[in-house]
């Protein structure tokens, strides 16, 4: 009799823990769909943030793993996070940026990933091309993406396209309901993307220079598309340390190719492009990966800061 009570009351106290779990939200939920039937869609930063957004619409309820201000490089997971992250229909990521990330989205179960490193060519920058530097630093043991490629595919507005056209793709398979609307807002996308390629190819036409230098080398991409010379003090890694014969290479190269300005970001620290402009009497100004918005951001999305960076390559590299 005892025995039995026993299990009697461990049954009503397990499915008033189960009843619990449910009106509290920690129970799983397997569908990858909100309580309004929204698709639930984790983006690991802010470029890929904007693609679901941008993409998804109405339809999807977007968390972003990376807060703004946060450098992406240096992201941990909490356990909520990674928790949230299981619970997704579908991610949007780009593997080999963010370790953390890599390593919970390999083990969330998650079936739909749109991994915008598979969505575009990815590239070596940091290396002698044509008798240039690009995206030269004396620091490349940070690997950014797989193989040692650099990630900043969102900084060239055709990559970008690409990436969200597979972004598409994904968030439709995911929710194919909906697939009407995510092609349709996909296009719309892309025609903007294409748009801002062309505003960049018309601004910087006609220049004086075509070289520019910044604080990591972010724009490696950017530089190759529109026929730019990157000169990075420090070299994928936002945080290494530029060597002296770095520092002194910068003087010359800054003499020879007429640069008036260093650039830095506003998630970095700009102390050292501070302190090399100073040394060379140059000017300073920002450049922005758009690795996240925040309120000292020139622009308050993707496009709006891509033109706040256009304006300040016309102006640094004497465009008319």
């Amino acid at each position: 009799m005892n025995i039995r009570r026993h299990l009697a009351t461990a049954a009503v106290a397990g499915a008033a823990g189960l009843g619990l779990l449910a009106l509290t939200g920690c129970a799983p939920t397997a569908s990858g769909k909100t309580a309004d039937g929204r698709l639930k869609v984790t983006a690991s930063f802010y470029p890929m943030e904007f693609l679901a957004e941008q993409i998804g619409g109405k339809h999807v309820e977007v968390t972003d793993l990376t807060k703004p201000g946060v450098e992406p490089h240096d992201l941990e997971l909490t356990a909520k996070q990674t928790a949230q992250l299981g619970e997704s229909g579908a991610v949007v990521y780009l593997k080999g940026l963010q370790p953390a990330v890599d390593e919970a989205i390999a083990q969330s179960g998650v079936k739909n990933i749109a991994d915008a490193a598979a969505l575009t060519s990815l590239e070596k920058h940091g290396t002698e091309v044509d008798g240039h530097h690009h995206t030269t630093g004396d620091n490349h043991s940070h690997s950014d993406a797989e193989g040692g490629n650099d990630p900043h595919i969102w900084l060239d507005p055709v990559k970008y396209a690409e990436v969200a056209k597979g972004v598409n793709k994904t968030l439709a398979k995911a929710d194919p309901k909906h697939k009407a609307d995510y092609q349709k807002n996909t296009d719309a996308l892309v025609k903007k993307l294409t748009g801002l390629d062309t505003e960049f190819k018309a601004g910087l036409k006609n220049r004086a220079s075509d070289t520019f230098l910044t604080t990591h080398a972010a724009f490696g991409y950017l530089a190759e598309r529109y026929g730019l010379t990157e000169e990075a003090i420090s070299g994928l890694d936002p945080e290494s340390e530029p060597s002296a014969h770095r520092i002194k290479a910068l003087h010359t190269l800054a003499t020879e190719h007429h640069v008036s300005t260093v650039f830095f970001e506003t998630i970095a620290n700009p102390a050292t492009a501070k302190a090399l402009a100073g040394d060379l009497h140059l000017k300073t100004d920002v450049l922005d990966p758009l690795e996240g918005i925040t309120a000292k951001s020139r622009g308050k999305d993707y496009f709006g800061v891509q033109r706040a960076n256009l304006a300040a390559l016309q102006k640094a590299l004497g465009s008319k």
